[in-house]
């Protein structure tokens, strides 16, 4: 958590996955924002704030929202400094956005050093039914991924399956990102103090 010049607390995260996850539509929705059906592809990045009561005080939560297409990594490098939080995002219904999930955190891990907080979402979780098992990637799958990433890279982390359209699960996870920051946060300053 970082202060501003006017004393307020910032935090910031990044929304990553492959495009057409539904990154945006989970950030529309925390916002408050309505549901959008077709929703047109990020161009490079798109960013997002929103004042939180976090720890009894009001804290500004920026979340910067990364397009998930190939051709904007150069750009997206530059928006992973200064996060102390990540929010992967990998679609149920689309087996190969799950498959890329480890690049998009071996990315942020050329981009950051050692990782902060993650939460790994499966989304779309109202579609899941409509594709076939084969395409289909199981909560189980999405349970052991963040176990493994958890055992290879010590990062706090944890998973949840939503979704963008019905708001299952959204506020849980920022509530628990923004709980796992905040944590971590006190870590790093017991380490000076101590």
């Amino acid at each position: 958590m970082r202060d501003q010049d006017d004393g307020s607390k910032v935090m910031k995260a990044v929304l990553i996955g492959d495009g057409a996850v539904g990154k945006t539509s989970i950030r529309r929705n925390y916002l408050g924002d309505e549901f959008i059906e077709g929703h047109i592809a990020t161009i490079g990045v798109d960013l997002a704030t929103k004042r939180v009561l976090f720890d009894d005080e009001i804290v500004k939560f920026i979340i910067w929202d990364l397009a998930g297409q190939p051709s904007f990594e150069q750009v997206r490098g530059h928006y992973y400094h200064g996060c102390n939080g990540i929010v992967l995002v990998y679609s149920v219904v689309d087996r190969e956005s799950f498959d890329n999930a480890s690049k998009w955190l071996v990315e942020a891990y050329k981009n950051m050093g050692p990782l902060p907080p993650t939460v790994i979402v499966g989304n779309k979780t109202d579609l899941r039914d409509r594709v076939s098992p084969e395409e289909r990637v199981t909560t189980e799958e999405g349970e052991e991924f963040t176990k493994y990433f958890i055992k290879k890279l010590e990062v706090p982390a944890v998973f949840f399956e939503t979704s963008a359209k019905t708001g299952h699960n959204i506020e849980s996870v920022f509530r628990d990102l923004l709980t796992m920051m905040g944590e971590a946060e006190s870590e790093e300053s017991d380490l000076y103090i101590g």
